[in-house]
């Protein structure tokens, strides 16, 4: 018995150590490092770095996101610190240069997954980023796995349930198909697109409609996102992950989901080439949506150009609502869509934001167009 409490108490005690040494990661100088910090009208940073020479910050809100930063200052117990003022509320990525090696905040839990590179971020509070909280009411985010012929895949999706599907076995809910840009993949919209938050906050307010959100992988030659390490192959047939969307993504959502198989419970929207594959889609198959939401895309002057919008036109829909940037590419071929538009006498919105080509914009449309569904 005594060997036994022996035994008892010398894992305890190995146990507890281990226990010590992986707090002492969070305790320098009498406390627990707190990066960022976000008080009144600043923002303050801190890094532990004992060795290094410098230390700098680069934030996405920066004047020069993608090459500018500011020197942060050396205290006590080698803690580099700098305090900037806040940004207008929206969300911002953010990393520390020390030495010349970009590394993120070892302090914060938020991050976000752009393509290959995880960010730290920090959420600025205020009306514009209130929804990219997390709700009281929470949805459910899944990832089922479809067969695809058209691709010759196996292929993995991101699905967003509103709160109470699971508890309501009979209640069927239009859907949303909400395509990425190029570099993302079937998380992008839930790791940089806060769209699970947004449409919590929405439902949960009652500003906007419970809807099934399917958010599938717009790169036709993967089966899923590149953090699972899966094969890719080459797709060179023209429109194959469009036809693969319409025909195969959405009737596996209708049998598999409670989802209204119906035109006018059906939305799709998307951003630079999921704004593209929007447009397509609907060129393609002008019987399938009934709301019609292309971001940060605009669309190429052709002969052809009147006659496809037409087939929509005469189809029918409920909502054709475009989202771009000023300062965006894409903001010129915007402006021939809307002239496009304009002359095929078909009734639509262009919301112009400022900014560029940015996640910025993209969770602003989401939170302003998602209200707009099912209505």
């Amino acid at each position: 018995m005594k060997k036994i409490l022996t035994v008892i108490a010398t894992l305890c005690m190995v146990a507890g150590a281990l226990h010590a040494q992986e707090l002492a990661n969070f305790s320098f100088g009498g406390g627990r490092i707190v990066s960022p910090q976000i008080q009144n009208d600043s923002m303050t940073f801190r890094l532990k770095a004992d060795y290094a020479t410098y230390v700098k910050l680069s934030g996405s809100w920066m004047p020069n996101p993608y090459g500018g930063s500011i020197d942060m200052v050396r205290g006590a117990n080698n803690v580099w610190e700098v305090k900037v003022p806040c940004p207008r509320p929206e969300i911002y990525t953010y990393n520390f240069i020390v030495d010349g090696v970009s590394v993120n905040d070892p302090q914060n839990i938020l991050v976000q997954r752009d393509g290959t590179r995880f960010l730290s971020m920090v959420i600025v509070p205020g009306e514009r980023s209130e929804n990219y909280f997390e709700a009281n009411q929470r949805g459910t985010v899944s990832h089922p796995w479809y067969d695809s012929k058209i691709l010759g895949i196996n292929r993995r999706l991101t699905v967003y349930t509103p709160y109470g599907y699971e508890n309501n076995p009979k209640k069927k809910y239009p859907v949303l198909y909400l395509l990425h840009g190029a570099g993302g993949d079937e998380e992008a919209w839930t790791s940089m697109g806060r769209a699970a938050q947004i449409l919590d906050n929405l439902i949960e307010k009652g500003l906007a409609e419970p809807m099934i959100v399917v958010m599938p992988n717009g790169n036709p030659g993967q089966q899923a996102a590149g953090t699972l390490n899966l094969a890719t192959k080459q797709v060179t047939e023209p429109d194959a992950y469009v036809k693969s969307l319409v025909t195969e993504i959405v009737p596996f959502i209708e049998k598999n989901f409670r989802a209204i198989p119906k035109k006018e419970s059906r939305a799709i929207a998307g951003l630079s080439m999921g704004g593209g594959h929007t447009t397509r889609a609907t060129i393609l198959y002008p019987d399938m949506f009934d709301y019609i939401c292309p971001l940060s895309c605009g669309i190429r002057e052709s002969d052809e150009l009147d006659a496809q919008l037409q087939g929509i036109k005469k189809a029918g829909y409920k909502l054709y609502w475009v989202g771009c940037g000023t300062d965006d590419f894409a903001w010129p071929g915007t402006q021939v869509l809307d002239k496009a538009l304009e002359r095929n006498g078909m009734q639509h919105t262009i919301y112009a934001s400022d900014g560029g080509h940015v996640w910025f914009n993209w969770r602003l449309y989401l939170n302003t167009f998602a209200r707009l569904l099912f209505k």
